[in-house]
């Protein structure tokens, strides 16, 4: 068909007319054979009565502003303007930049200022973004704008490594970019990437090997179309493929087309050799970070648990394969073995080491606070209580909770603590609803709990709860070995929060590794301090040593937690038990003989406990669950 002319109703845009007519034949053309000769709508500039430019440098249009006659608009020119004026792809003349107004106005752009357009927007790309997708698609999008290389796609490798697939496009859809997809050597594409070498199909009709298998022929335009496909080559290895279709009847020579899709695809080729280097870097710094986290979680000196003995390894090893898991830890160990260190780390090791780590001393909680301080309580629960607070459980929601000298802990509260570890739930004090809770408990006690099991001061059921993965940690006279790196690691310490420069002699170091230490880690580490704080030399000598380690009590004593009743004339914790009665189970008397103990007391409840050997709590607590079993 020869030139076309429309007449004054023919709108490029919103089809407004249906047919055009050749200045050759006069016979009429349907308008959508006029619109695949042309560019997309609103890309033209409409001036001085006629078509002049196309703004988006588009030369298929340079044809049609010859042909039209200056007397006879494309369109009438009250529609024309409105339609520039509404569209978002189109800018006013005076808002387009100078370069563009400049090229504008001359008339068609030469083909080597757009290649050299090209050129600079991808290089202010790189600068812009270094994302693959970002980048490599604004350049196809280049291509096809300004040069006419259209549906450009790179194809790059599937991970099975035995077929190549489009990553990156523009002008396809996306059901186009799935088919995309070609075993090495299949059509032409295959072709390339198998061979590494450049593909030049002048007429896609003629050549067998092309499949038409991404852009179907009849959605193509009805004329030669011609395509073009080059291996990208990263350090001297095919790792994909850039290819684009062209129309032969364009007045731009194949050989500019292939220099510049060589460049294009050299280009593309170091965008996707960077992407690699930067995901490369990064994947080895994930690595790095992750094993430098297992090591910190699992490296003893990053939690102040130093050293290389056999039963600390022991200890270390049991600790690191529960770590991943939700399972009760009961630590066991005299006091000042570092139990509380093991338990931290043990929370920095697992999965819930962003969460919070709650630390609880059951020895150091009055009984009558227990309840309120793990659980909580709202608001008017008691006197004191002016509004809701939560309990140490609900702070510590997601994480770990560390129950230090668990064996302090009251009979009334282990039977709360027990459903808190069924049944993941709690109740405030003085509330109604139930509070869900998702914590993980590590408990520690230097007391032995199944004797206290057996003398009825601990329950039995919570200490199969608790002692799901017991973890025995020894004490510093049986790993002396380790005593010299903990004094010097230690010492370093002091001497970097203090300012001080003290060291030990070697014989020093010796005296001190002979020591017992019945206090364990902690008494050690007061010894340091204090000797670090005090010493007048820079080398401490071994008689300074002895001299401070005689007045330090050389065998191990019984510990006895006196809780708050340690002042003077105060009942020691032995001297209470002694008057309190080992917990046992309700007996089908018991009604009988407690209300026999209220009326030999006139009902005061204090001393009738008294005379049954109970504490007033354990008396209330069992009087109300004998009058509930009696209702009920």
């Amino acid at each position: 068909m020869g030139k076309l002319t429309c007449t004054e109703k023919v709108c490029l845009t919103c089809s407004s007319a249906r047919y055009a007519k050749c200045n050759k034949c006069a016979k009429p053309a349907r308008l959508p054979s006029l619109r695949r000769r042309i560019a997309p709508s609103a890309c033209f500039q409409y001036e001085n009565g006629r078509l002049a430019v196309c703004l988006r440098g588009h030369p298929c249009l340079t044809w049609l502003t010859r042909a039209s006659r200056p007397e006879k608009c494309l369109h009438k020119e009250s529609n024309l303007l409105t339609l520039l004026n509404s569209s978002s792809t189109t800018l006013p003349m005076a808002a387009k930049p100078a370069s563009t107004r400049a090229l504008t106005s001359r008339g068609p752009e030469r083909w080597a200022d757009r290649e050299m357009l090209i050129m600079r927007e991808m290089s202010k790309l790189i600068g812009r973004s270094l994302d693959a997708r970002y980048a490599i698609g604004e350049a196809l999008h280049l291509l096809s704008e300004l040069v006419g290389l259209n549906r450009g796609r790179v194809l790059l490798p599937e991970p099975d490594g035995d077929s190549i697939a489009i990553r990156h496009a523009y002008g396809l859809t996306a059901t186009q970019i799935a088919s995309g997809r070609f075993r090495r050597g299949e059509g032409v594409t295959g072709r390339v990437w198998k061979s590494g070498q450049t593909a030049i199909i002048q007429d896609i009709d003629s050549e067998p090997a092309y499949l038409a298998r991404t852009v179907e022929r009849a959605t193509l335009p009805q004329e030669t179309v011609a395509y073009i496909a080059l291996p990208l080559l990263i350090d001297g290895k095919v790792s994909g493929v850039l290819a684009a279709h062209r129309l032969r009847r364009r007045d731009r020579a194949l050989t500019d087309d292939l220099q510049l899709m060589h460049m294009v695809a050299a280009w593309v080729a170091q965008i996707l050799k960077i992407n690699q280097l930067v995901e490369q870097r990064t994947s080895r710094l994930e690595s790095e970070n992750r094993s430098l986290k297992t090591a910190l979680a699992s490296g003893v000196v990053s939690f102040g648990i130093v050293g290389e003995s056999r039963l600390l390894r022991q200890a270390l090893r049991q600790m690191e394969q529960v770590s991943g898991t939700e399972a009760t830890i009961l630590l066991l160990g005299e006091s000042g073995t570092g139990k509380e260190l093991f338990a931290r780390a043990l929370h920095l090791s697992s999965p819930r080491r962003d969460a919070p780590f709650i630390r609880i001393n059951c020895g150091a909680i009055p009984e009558s606070l227990f309840e309120a301080e793990l659980f909580g309580h709202e608001k008017g629960a008691f006197t004191s209580a002016s509004s809701s607070r939560m309990g140490r459980f609900e702070q510590a929601q997601g994480g770990t909770v560390f129950l230090d000298e668990i064996g302090d802990l009251p009979l009334a509260m282990q039977v709360k603590l027990l459903r808190e570890l069924q049944e993941r739930t709690i109740e405030r004090v003085g509330g109604t609803r139930e509070i869900g809770v998702n914590v993980r408990v590590v408990a520690a006690t230097h007391q032995d709990l199944q004797g206290m099991v057996a003398q009825g001061r601990f329950r039995l059921d919570l200490f199969y709860r608790l002692n799901v993965v017991p973890v025995r940690l020894p004490a510093l006279r049986e790993r002396p070995e380790d005593i010299a790196p903990l004094v010097r690691y230690y010492l370093n310490k002091i001497n970097q929060e203090h300012a001080r420069n003290v060291s030990l002699s070697p014989a020093a170091l010796d005296a001190l590794s002979k020591f017992s230490w019945p206090g364990n880690v902690r008494q050690l580490y007061n010894v340091l301090e204090r000797m670090a704080l005090l010493a007048e030399q820079p080398v401490l000598s071994v008689a300074e040593v002895a001299a401070v380690l005689a007045h330090e009590t050389a065998h191990p004593q019984p510990v006895h937690n006196e809780g708050l009743n340690s002042s003077v004339g105060a009942p020691s914790t032995q001297s209470m038990l002694a008057n309190v009665r080992e917990y046992r189970q309700q007996q089908p008397g018991d009604a009988a003989m407690m209300a026999a103990a209220l009326n030999a007391t006139n009902g005061n409840k204090s001393r009738a406990a008294q005379r049954l050997g109970m504490t007033l709590r354990q008396f209330i607590y069992r009087l109300s669950r004998l009058n509930k079993l009696q209702s009920g």
